[in-house]
């Protein structure tokens, strides 16, 4: 294996541009840095999700850079375009609507062919919502996991959350306001009620708030409540994993698959791969013994 070596400042093949990933704040403009307004009044072509939304942050720093639009449904034919001009010589900056890009937001797929390319990927530090709200949370800071928007169907979300809930670290995911409700409810039926949640919304804003308490506490708000704006969801970790899976191991195999189709709300197929995990069984070991095949 070879180890790719590019600088970011320095870059063996100088007729190249860059691509620079660039921040924008994810509510106050106070928080946009003078590096970011430098790289963006510097580059030959803003890159944005959204360029109508972009130019009024470019109107307000009086920047004139022209733009190129870039979001999740022109990817694949954009990413060549961009790429024609950055082995052209010409400097990129990529933009989300708010926050890091390719964090929730398009950028990675461009990321991954500027590396293919031995284009230089240069990241300019700023603003970012999960971690501003994962700080202000709370809840034990690290170790943590950033997931993100959970699946919008009930039974995908309901699965995922079943994984993740054998998980120790502080977990954190984005979600809209009208899926908020239903989330908030698969979340206290698969990770139980009395775990610790902080919803965090329209963060650096003028009506920034932190709802803190259980997730029974949550979904009772949530049922009243007039949700609004985009919310951070941080999520206190399992801390009773060792105790469950002890007290898993005491019980025969068929029931602990049982117990995982009945209290966990997992396919049978999938509870019994999670046993068989466990114990470092084969999968079809198990099954044979789940339905009593010899």
């Amino acid at each position: 294996m070879t180890i790719q070596r590019i600088s970011s400042f320095q870059n063996d093949d100088s007729t190249k541009g860059a691509l620079y990933l660039v921040p924008t704040p994810i509510g106050n403009l106070g928080d946009m840095s003078p590096r970011a307004i430098e790289v963006l009044s510097e580059v030959d072509w803003i890159a944005a999700e959204d360029t109508r939304n972009t130019q009024k942050l470019l109107n307000h720093f009086e920047i004139k850079t022209k733009q190129i639009s870039f979001h999740k449904f022109n990817t694949q034919e954009r990413i060549p375009e961009l790429i024609e001009l950055l082995e052209n010589g010409q400097n990129i900056a990529q933009v989300s609507d708010a926050g890091m890009p390719s964090i929730s937001d398009p950028g990675h797929e461009l990321v991954e062919s500027c590396i293919e390319h031995a284009i230089r990927v240069i990241a300019i530090p700023g603003p970012s919502a999960f971690l501003t709200a994962l700080i202000a949370s709370g809840l034990v800071p690290q170790p943590f996991m950033f997931y993100g928007f959970l699946p919008r169907k009930k039974s995908e979300q309901v699965e995922v959350l079943t994984k993740l809930n054998q998980q120790e670290f502080t977990q954190i995911y984005y979600e809209a306001p009208h899926r908020l409700g239903k989330t908030l409810q698969n979340m206290a039926k698969v990770f139980g009620e009395q775990r610790k949640i902080v919803l965090c919304r329209e963060l650096t804003k003028k009506y920034e708030e932190y709802l803190r308490g259980t997730l029974a506490d949550a979904v009772e708000w949530s049922k009243t409540a007039e949700i609004r704006g985009e919310f951070v969801l941080i999520v206190e970790g399992n801390s009773n994993v060792e105790i469950e899976e002890a007290a898993q191991d005491e019980l025969p195999i068929v029931e602990q698959v049982q117990r995982l189709i009945d209290n966990d709300g997992l396919k049978p197929n999938a509870a019994i791969k999670q046993v068989a995990k466990l114990h470092h069984l084969k999968k079809q070991e198990v099954y044979n013994e789940f339905h009593g095949i010899n």
